[in-house]
């Protein structure tokens, strides 16, 4: 279990069951391939409830991955995520690890 801290907030503890529940499917399209490729970033469709904090921790607790940054958006299909990871490569790496690529 992982303790967030926030400025001026309450610690939250974030398990690993509610990590995994985070993410419910990669988000793929043409787009979000070159994105993978060109940005190092790669999209989710995630918890409608789930906060940016949240995304980036759940993402090192299920994943195993260093991310950097999170931008969120609503779409129709639900709310997408598009993580920045801070490896040279990251994102390809777990989208071939998830049989995106």
């Amino acid at each position: 279990m992982l303790i967030m801290k926030g400025k001026g907030k309450k610690q939250k503890t974030i398990s690993a069951e509610k990590a995994s529940s985070i993410f419910i499917q990669p988000y793929v399209t043409e787009k979000t391939f070159n994105v993978i490729e060109k940005e190092n970033k790669l999209t989710f469709i995630v918890s409608e409830r789930s906060t940016k904090k949240e995304i980036l921790e759940a993402m090192k607790i299920v994943y195993e991955a260093d991310t950097s940054e999170v931008n969120t958006a609503k779409t129709i299909r639900g709310k997408k995520a598009i993580i920045k990871f801070s490896t040279e490569g990251g994102a390809r790496e777990l989208a071939t690890r998830l049989g995106l690529v």
